[in-house]
C-alpha cells in the first residue's frame, strides 16, 4: 500500500485518495462510514472529479480521464512517453480547476529527470518547472497569489508568484527548510490561516510550518514512519485526513507499524482549511 492523493469532494462528502501502486482509487463517505474500492490498470498518482462524474489522474500513462463506472481510460496527454520509468506522482487543482501533476523516476530514482506540468481548461500541456526529481506537494495561497512547490530531496519549500488567470508562475525562493532529522517532505495542505501542513516521510508525522518565518509551528505525531500526504474536509473542513505507506518497510518494520498504509483523520485541527478544488477540463 502506498496511499496518496487525499481530496476532499465538498460537492458529494467524500474523501478520495489512492494506492499508488495497486492502482485503487479508494472513496470514504464518513456520514454512514462508507468505504469503497474501484481498481485500475494504472499507477496512480492522484485522481480529481469533474462535474461529469469522471476522474481525471495522473498516472504511469500520462495525465488520463477515467470513468469510474466503465473503467473506460483515455489518455488526455503522456508528455514522457519516452522515459519510460518516469511515471507522475502527485497532482493537485489551481483555484481556476486547472490540473497541476509533476513526475519522477520511480525505477533508478535518476535526479532531475521528471517536470511539474499544468494541464488548463482547454486541455492544452504547459511545462512549469524542469529538472524535477520527485515531485510532490503543492498548495495555492488564499489571496490566490502564492503557489507553494515540494521536490522531495531538496528538503525545501518553494514559493512562486503565481498569475491566477494565465498560470504562470515566478520569482522562485525558498520559504521553508526542512531538517533531515524531521524527515523528507511529501504531500502538503494549507490552512485558513495560510500555514503550511506537510506529511514527512520517513518522520513520523505531520507538521505545520509558517512560510512567512520558515517556523515550525506545531506537528501531529502519526503511529507510522511514511506519512505521505494530507488534506483538510469533513462537514467543516477542520478534519485533516492522512495518507500513509506500506511499501518500502522491511518486515520487522511491518510488524512494529500494523497500521502503515493506514488512512487516519485528525479531528478538530485549528483552524481548519478549504475544500479540494475540482476539475475544469
Amino acid at each position: 500500500m502506498l496511499g496518496e492523493g487525499p481530496f476532499w469532494d465538498d460537492q458529494r462528502q467524500r474523501l478520495l485518495w489512492v494506492d499508488i501502486i495497486a492502482g485503487d482509487v479508494h472513496e470514504w463517505y464518513p456520514a454512514d462510514n462508507r468505504h469503497t474500492v474501484t481498481h485500475f490498470p494504472l499507477q496512480l498518482g492522484a485522481v480529481i472529479p469533474d462535474d461529469q462524474g469522471l476522474f481525471i489522474a495522473a498516472s504511469d500513462r500520462g495525465i488520463v480521464r477515467i470513468n469510474p463506472a466503465t473503467k473506460e481510460i483515455t489518455v488526455l496527454t503522456d508528455p514522457e512517453a519516452h522515459l519510460p520509468n518516469n511515471r507522475f506522482n502527485d497532482g493537485k487543482c489551481d483555484p481556476l480547476g486547472r490540473f497541476w501533476a509533476g513526475t519522477m523516476d520511480a525505477v533508478t530514482q535518476q535526479p532531475a529527470s521528471g517536470s511539474l506540468y499544468m494541464l488548463d481548461n482547454a486541455g492544452q500541456l504547459s511545462t512549469k518547472i524542469r529538472d524535477v526529481t520527485c515531485s510532490n506537494g503543492m498548495a495555492w495561497s488564499a489571496d490566490q497569489q502564492t503557489f507553494y512547490y515540494i521536490d522531495s530531496p531538496t528538503r525545501q519549500v518553494h514559493a512562486f508568484d503565481f498569475e491566477k488567470y494565465s498560470g504562470s508562475i515566478s520569482n522562485r525562493r525558498v520559504v521553508i527548510e526542512i531538517p533531515a532529522s524531521e524527515g523528507l517532505p511529501d504531500g502538503m495542505t494549507i490552512d485558513r490561516a495560510g500555514m503550511l501542513w506537510v506529511a514527512l516521510w520517513g518522520g513520523w508525522k505531520v507538521a505545520c510550518w509558517d512560510p512567512h518565518s520558515g517556523n515550525k509551528l506545531d506537528e501531529i505525531p502519526l503511529p507510522v514512519s511514511q506519512v505521505t500526504s494530507c488534506a483538510f474536509g469533513g462537514t467543516d473542513l477542520s478534519d485533516l485526513y492522512v495518507t500513509s505507506a506500506r511499501t518500502g518497510l522491511g518486515e520487522q518494520e511491518q510488524l512494529q507499524q500494523p497500521l502503515a498504509g493506514s488512512l487516519f483523520v485528525v479531528k478538530k485541527v485549528t483552524p481548519g482549511g478549504t475544500a479540494s478544488q475540482r476539475i475544469y477540463i
